[in-house]
């Protein structure tokens, strides 16, 4: 597979896109929010998909096996925003809600995370925005980059105090409990649930915690049942290089990313439609 120049123009359909296109009902689509669907915006709780995508991901869903929203946001704010459309599974926090549930241990993690948010409201420079999620929490230093060392070093704290790990982003560094759970795991599970069904799978991200899907979705099926694997990074010149660098195909940011959805929306439908 080719890697595509994010300045190019895209084709409707690339080489890579078309087994799913003409395969829909045994092909799943593992979609990114932040960057993927909806713009990176300087407010993180503005953030919307752009026009049409609640829509579009419900005209996927009608013809593909699976379509899988993976997000760090919470899966409330996923459904509140998309609009819950038929058919497309919402996952939220990386998985962690999905795993713990209303577990004891998600009550002891959501507590320490509290912890935290406290902590650093009070003693955060000006600018930097606390997002609090549950059983995560985001420092984003967007409005003071001079206060990254801050954000670093308190973020070194938590890790040394609390056990929390530590994930950057885009400006930002988020603080996760320490269990083996990310978009990776949340792709292997989900493609266990339809294995028996699925024969291709695309993952779309922008991110550095999108590679773990980027590599699970690599190691899906089995010699007696292999499954193709498609990777788009959806790029800007914020993004990490490795992102790229593990694609199949880049599109320019979400733009690029909604774009292609359409596409393959569209080739699906007319190819079962033949």
């Amino acid at each position: 597979m080719t890697r595509r120049d994010p300045g190019a123009r895209q084709p409707d359909l690339p080489a890579a896109l078309e087994a799913l296109a003409a395969d829909p009902a045994h092909s799943a689509l593992f979609l990114d929010f932040d960057g993927t669907l909806s713009a990176i915006v300087d407010d993180p709780v503005g953030a919307r998909p752009l026009a049409g995508v609640p829509d579009l991901l419900g005209r996927l869903a009608d013809r593909f096996a699976l379509v899988a929203v993976i997000s760090g946001r919470p899966t409330a704010f996923l459904r509140r925003v998309l609009g819950a459309p038929a058919g497309v599974e919402l996952v939220g926090l990386y998985g962690l809600e999905r795993a713990l549930g209303p577990s004891a241990e998600a009550a002891r993690w959501g507590a320490v995370v509290d912890d935290v948010v406290a902590e650093a409201e009070a003693a955060a420079p000006e600018g930097v925005y606390v997002e609090p999620k549950g059983l995560t929490v985001t420092l984003h230093w967007r409005h003071a980059p001079d206060a990254r060392p801050w954000v670093a070093d308190f973020a070194q704290r938590q890790r040394a105090t609390r056990g929390l790990q530590l994930h950057p982003g885009r400006m930002e560094l988020e603080l996760r409990p320490p269990l083996e759970v990310d978009k990776g795991t949340v792709v292997t599970s989900l493609f266990g649930e339809h294995a028996e069904q699925v024969h291709a799978v695309a993952v779309f991200g922008d991110d550095m915690g999108d590679l773990p899907a980027f590599e699970a979705v690599g190691q899906l099926g089995t010699p007696e049942h292999p499954v193709a694997a498609v990777r788009v990074a959806a790029v800007d010149h914020e993004s990490p290089a490795a992102v790229a660098e593990r694609a199949d195909l880049t599109v320019a940011g979400p733009t690029g990313a909604t774009a292609l959805l359409r596409a393959l929306a569209v080739a699906a439908a007319a190819g079962t439609q033949d």
